[in-house]
């Protein structure tokens, strides 16, 4: 059962009580992502990240890495587009050395000088690590292509140059202007009491100062039809076809997640059986979707021979004409639908996808979906609905593709979608 306390700052707590287990996931959860970004500070929501680790006023990084491997525990943190998470997990009785640990981080980080130059090193290898991951790297060109002149559309790590530019001022008017009480989510799952959490929490956090009025209204982004191409001297093409998807709240959303499911959600799936199972043309594909606020992206994605491209293609066209024009079968939903009941219970089992499940809901739309009303949802889909948002989403003039690999021309790349 999901419990909630809001802060007289607007520092909302949410918490789940799990009494069978013995351990405890605790997440500070920052509605800043690389969509608060512009051009001239790519990629600093990221770097912000990194820094939060590099040391504070008691403690040094090697503490604070020291902090949670002395009691057997993790922490993390990631940045995404429109969210920062700082988490750990510790066994129950260590909650009072995570809600230390994560609350000297996120109040205390000195952001040392000579410690920024230093990292600025640490992410550009990072950023070039990522380029030489051309099977991860065409999910970024893919979104670029998408929405080219968004924020949506830049990767979240930012680019070597922007990040050499970047400095200690930078970084603090940012998080100043970002890191405010009202896009604060504290998280915390497992075999906690909730008013507990609320009394360790609530003296570090509810002293925040509410003096940052954050203006949340964002540009939505404009979709481009259009093809992106990065050359890479490797054996593979690395491929993404797709359309704009759905944004995280749109009532057919629950439409989309059962249409991925089908088409590359799984090894069951049309794609993986028709291209790798039956004709052996591709060691990996799939499809899959993301969701934002008020914008959202549909995709698959093959790795494959330049001499399968063309073939590849065209089953990749045949399917979603296919799923336009006769929609799934009844095993299809019903097989859909349990693999989604199925994926959503078994994450119940792990204390921190609840804590994620808890602070990503309430952050992004200000409340916690019940596992109930979402398996409710999941299971009032029907096949009409399913051929209704393929009829609408695949349309020959919806696609976006894009290839990281040896250099291709686009007539290569050619989909034909009724």
């Amino acid at each position: 059962m999901y419990k909630k306390e809001t802060l007289a700052n607007g520092v909302r707590i949410v918490t789940e009580e799990i009494p069978y287990v013995r351990s405890v996931s605790l997440g500070i959860w920052v509605g800043t992502g690389s969509r608060d970004e512009d051009q001239s500070n790519s990629g600093i929501a990221h770097f912000i990240e990194h820094m939060m680790f590099k040391g504070t006023a008691g403690r040094t990084a090697k503490g604070i890495a020291e902090a949670l491997d002395a009691v057997g525990g993790q922490l993390n943190a990631f940045t995404s587009k429109e969210y920062t998470c700082y988490y750990a997990k510790v066994l129950d009785e260590h909650i009072d050395v995570a809600v230390d640990l994560l609350s000297d981080m996120y109040f205390n980080s000195l952001f040392r000088e000579e410690d920024v130059e230093k990292e600025k090193n640490v992410i550009i290898e990072e950023i070039k690590m990522y380029e030489d991951t051309p099977d991860e790297l065409v999910h970024d060109i893919f979104a670029s292509t998408l929405w080219s002149d968004h924020a949506l559309g830049k990767p979240v790590i930012g680019s070597e140059e922007i990040i050499r530019t970047i400095d200690r001022e930078q970084m603090l008017h940012f998080r100043n202007n970002n890191y405010a009480p009202d896009s604060l989510v504290v998280a915390a799952a497992g075999n906690i009491k909730h008013e507990q959490v609320v009394a360790k929490l609530a003296p570090l956090f509810g002293t925040m100062p509410n003096t940052v009025v954050r203006n949340r209204i964002y540009s939505e982004p404009v979709a481009k039809y259009q093809i992106g191409m990065k050359k890479k001297d490797v054996e593979q093409v690395h491929l993404c076809v797709g359309t704009p998807g759905l944004p995280m709240e749109h009532e057919d959303i629950y439409v989309l997640h059962l249409i991925n499911s089908v088409l590359g959600g799984g090894i069951s799936s049309r794609l993986f059986q028709e291209i790798r199972e039956e004709r052996g043309l591709a060691y990996s594909i799939f499809s899959y979707h993301s969701s934002y606020k008020d914008a959202g992206l549909f995709s698959i994605y093959a790795g494959l021979s330049r001499n399968n491209l063309k073939q590849v293609l065209s089953l990749i066209s045949t399917e979603l004409n296919s799923i336009k024009k006769e929609g799934i079968t009844s095993e299809e939903m019903v097989r859909a639908k349990e693999q989604l009941k199925g994926s959503i219970l078994l994450g119940l089992e792990n204390v921190s996808s609840r804590m994620t499940r808890l602070g990503k809901s309430e952050l992004s739309i200000n409340r916690v979906i019940s596992v109930e009303e979402t398996l409710e949802k999941i299971y009032k889909v029907s096949v009409e609905d399913v051929k209704r948002l393929a009829d609408r989403l695949f349309r020959g003039d919806n696609i976006i593709k894009a290839c990281v690999g040896p250099e291709v021309d686009e007539n290569e790349l050619e989909l034909s979608v009724d």
